[in-house]
């Protein structure tokens, strides 16, 4: 993914950071599904240049299917050597006059905390997230 960043010519530009609300806990457990219908791929790269983050840890959390969240839909990923990971889980619901996300907080040393949000596509069963650090 880091080759698509530079095919395209994006350069290595920061994530741009959302909302983290007000449902974070941390110490998620360490899995790589809460569910299945939709996965989420991407890499963790820094923005200094454009390496992978191996030692990255990913926080993903997520309303369950009745918009309700519950520990059942925390999930803590770690990325593989070229920084990239993959999740899967539920579709996530929309809720509230929200559309459908997921949370996300990325954390490694020597780099600032990234708290983010995926919003899936309408009507797509996966998604890419690249997460782009920036070091501190």
């Amino acid at each position: 993914m880091v080759a698509q960043l530079k095919k395209y010519n994006i350069g290595c530009a920061p994530t741009p950071p959302d909302a983290r609300g007000p449902f974070y806990k941390p110490n998620a457990p360490v899995r790589n599904s809460v569910g299945n219908g939709y996965e989420l791929r991407g890499t963790v790269i820094s923005t200094e240049n454009c390496a992978p983050i191996p030692q990255a840890r990913i926080e993903l959390w997520m309303a369950g299917p009745d918009g309700e969240y519950r520990d059942d839909y925390r999930a803590t990923v770690m990325p593989n050597q070229a920084g990239e990971y993959y999740f899967e889980s539920h579709l996530p619901p929309s809720y509230f006059n929200r559309p459908p996300h997921i949370h996300v907080r990325v954390s490694a040393a020597g780099f600032k905390t990234l708290v983010t949000q995926h919003y899936p596509e309408a009507g797509s069963k996966n998604g890419t997230l690249d997460l782009v650090l920036i070091p501190d």
